[in-house]
């Protein structure tokens, strides 16, 4: 166990902000701590996926096979994807107990774009494990959720390939 467990945030408009906390994931799993991973509005396909179900010492909770972008989704399909993620944040509160770091990838994006309860994940983060080393990502995140946190790390974009209409590429955005 690592104490008290504390609090980080991964957010801003820049590129590298999954990959900083999954870098902090394998640093935790290499110095022993157990690792529990979930990661909202993405497929079970991402590059980093791949290599963090390989490591010893980190599990990866499945997620949708397939998802689609909010933007695109009907009211029926944001209120069942809203659903399914507090279902789903429901299940990590009940499993995370025997782990020492959770990594919420894009969890803040999923609250930017009202598909999780804020008041749901406040509270889980309120009353966690004692234990329990928290990370989250995405692209903004609520006055509250900074002021909970211990680690605070902004993201910003200087420059972009998307700014020039380039695609991602598998394995350098996604």
């Amino acid at each position: 166990m690592i104490g008290t467990g504390r609090i980080h945030i991964y957010y801003g408009d820049g590129k590298g902000k999954t990959t900083a906390a999954v870098g902090l994931a394998v640093r935790a799993a290499g110095a022993g701590l157990k690792v529990l991973v979930f990661q909202f509005l993405k497929d079970n396909s991402s590059s980093e996926r791949k290599v963090l179900e390989a490591l010893p010492g980190i599990t990866c909770l499945p997620g949708r096979e397939r998802v689609k972008f909010v933007g695109n989704m009907n009211g029926d399909e944001r209120a069942e994807f809203r659903h399914y993620n507090n279902k789903a944040l429901d299940e990590i509160i009940k499993f995370c107990g025997p782990f020492d770091m959770l990594l919420l990838d894009e969890v803040l994006c999923a609250l930017e774009l009202d598909v999780i309860s804020e008041e749901k994940l406040i509270s889980f983060i309120r009353h966690k494990p004692r234990g329990l080393e928290i990370v989250m990502t995405g692209h903004e995140a609520a006055d509250s959720l900074l002021e909970m946190a211990d680690y605070v790390t902004k993201v910003q974009k200087i420059k972009h390939q998307f700014d020039l209409g380039r695609s991602a590429r598998k394995g350098i955005e996604f």
